[in-house]
């Protein structure tokens, strides 16, 4: 076989967008995640009110019927590549210092939301009606809140073991602080959640709360 002679394999592979060939065909997991990826681009640049199943199907070089077969709707879509895209929730290990940790917490959460996906919430946050803000919320719970939560419960109790949080201070009422703060900050104050902010919040919140 020479250079000018591909094998079987090569001349089978369609390529996208070359000259007369057709569109490459994804199937199963390749296909899931060029949807999900076109969904929260059309999300984000066009708005939910304006996304459209036809146009998903378009961005992701599929039909719409290929959509249909998998969602009944473009909200049950949107929640699914959302639930897709975030990462999962992880503990934080024993770095020495509630305020480590706690910092690491905090810098996870800019970093979600200067991402694509951190665009697609707050897009949402501020467009949906009722009936899909419940789906929304619930979403927002399950997938964000409630990890959070446990995650900085589980630092304040080693906190607490180690003698840098004092004691009592392990309780949801506490641990809820950090993440109301941030939605809030993301859904109300223009969506900014920078290092600065994640600083100010960090040493003038939340630790005054938890030193022993």
């Amino acid at each position: 076989m020479t250079m000018d002679q591909p094998d079987q394999h090569d001349r089978c592979r369609s390529t996208v967008g070359a000259p007369g060939g057709a569109p490459q065909r994804r199937r199963g997991k390749a296909l899931e995640a060029a949807i999900f990826e076109a969904a929260i681009e059309q999300l984000t640049s066009g708005g939910f009110a304006r996304m459209t199943m036809e146009g998903v199907a378009g961005a992701a070089q599929t039909g719409k019927a290929a959509l249909y077969r998998r969602w009944n709707s473009k909200g049950d879509l949107v929640m699914d590549a959302l639930t897709a895209a975030l990462p999962s929730p992880t503990g934080v290990p024993d770095l020495g210092s509630a305020r480590d940790e706690l910092r690491r917490v905090v810098e996870g959460y800019v970093a979600v939301v200067a991402s694509p996906i951190g665009a697609a919430i707050h897009t949402l946050m501020g467009e949906l009606d009722h009936e899909r803000a419940e789906s929304f919320k619930d979403f927002l719970q399950e997938r964000v809140i409630a990890p959070s939560v446990e995650v900085i419960l589980g630092i304040l109790r080693r906190g607490e073991e180690r003698g840098d949080v004092r004691r009592g201070a392990a309780v949801p009422a506490v641990a809820d602080v950090l993440p109301a703060m941030l939605l809030y900050r993301a859904k109300l104050c223009g969506g900014v959640l920078d290092e600065a902010f994640a600083a100010e919040l960090l040493e003038q919140v939340m630790l005054p709360m938890i030193r022993p």
